[in-house]
């Protein structure tokens, strides 16, 4: 598989508090890798540090050339008395070309090569509906999909995806997730979820990560299930959900086939 991301011993202060400890971990295209974790544990400054939107104080994180990356994040702040449809937002997402149009008048136009692109997210997504609307009158779980739509317009390697199911539905969460997973067979992306729904993560990945300033565990949703760090975390009702949601053959924790294997070398000694 294709390398996408690697870090290699992250550690992260700021002023005198240490968040990140020596974290290494790796992304390959095709698979989907979910870190999860209490509240405090570093998760948003690791995928800060990962997106390269912060150096970190100690250690590296390599990106292979060029990597496209759609981000999609937990909320977006917009201002309510400011004029823009969903197609404008979905616009502003855009990838500049030579060939985007100039003028004004036709900047939120959909162009012949846009329509390949944007449309076929927005009618996999079923937002088509929406374009019309003002974004700030869009219900929560139809603004997750729109986020998730500008994500994907610059047809990203990776799809980095920040609280993904955040006022969504259950009928809707199934759905983004379907879609999520398609995305992944049909594309092969790499994508990247930060979670704190233990019931979706054990469905809808490959591997997890669990973060407490330090790697605790990482593997497939079965292995992890069974350490003793995340269950002093999650308590023993996670162990429960993770194996009956979750079918996996691997049961062994940190036996990956790449993502979480340096991973899980930097346990702390656990």
């Amino acid at each position: 598989m294709s390398l996408l991301i690697k870090a290699t011993q992250i550690s992260h202060s700021f002023d005198e508090n240490q968040v990140l400890q020596n974290i290494s971990l790796e992304i390959h295209a095709g698979e989907i890798v979910t870190l999860i974790g209490p509240n405090g544990a570093g998760k948003s400054t690791l995928l800060k540090i990962l997106l390269k939107l912060i150096r970190p104080t100690s250690g590296d994180v390599w990106q292979k050339s060029n990597l496209r990356i759609g981000f999609m994040p937990q909320k977006i702040q917009i201002d309510p008395t400011l004029p823009m449809t969903v197609k404008h937002f979905l616009n502003l997402g855009r990838t500049k070309s030579s060939t985007q149009p100039k003028s004004w008048k036709n900047h939120f136009n959909f162009s012949a090569h846009d329509t390949t692109e944007i449309q076929s997210v927005v009618e996999e997504l079923n937002i088509a509906h929406l374009l019309e609307q003002p974004i700030q009158n869009v219900s929560g779980g139809e603004m997750q999909r729109i986020l998730l739509a500008r994500a994907l317009i610059r047809n990203p390697e990776l799809l980095v995806l920040d609280e993904p199911v955040q006022g969504v539905d259950l009928q809707g969460q199934t759905e983004l997730y379907h879609f999520i997973n398609e995305l992944r067979r049909e594309r092969n992306l790499g994508i990247l979820m930060v979670s704190h729904d233990l019931h979706i993560v054990m469905k809808n990945t490959d591997q997890v990560l669990c973060l407490n300033q330090h790697l605790c565990c990482s593997g497939t949703p079965q292995s992890v299930s069974k350490s003793p760090e995340f269950l002093a975390i999650f308590g023993q009702g996670a162990e429960e959900l993770a194996l009956y949601e979750h079918h996996h053959d691997s049961s062994q924790c940190g036996h990956t086939h790449g993502s979480a294997s340096q991973a899980t070398q930097d346990k702390e000694g656990h």
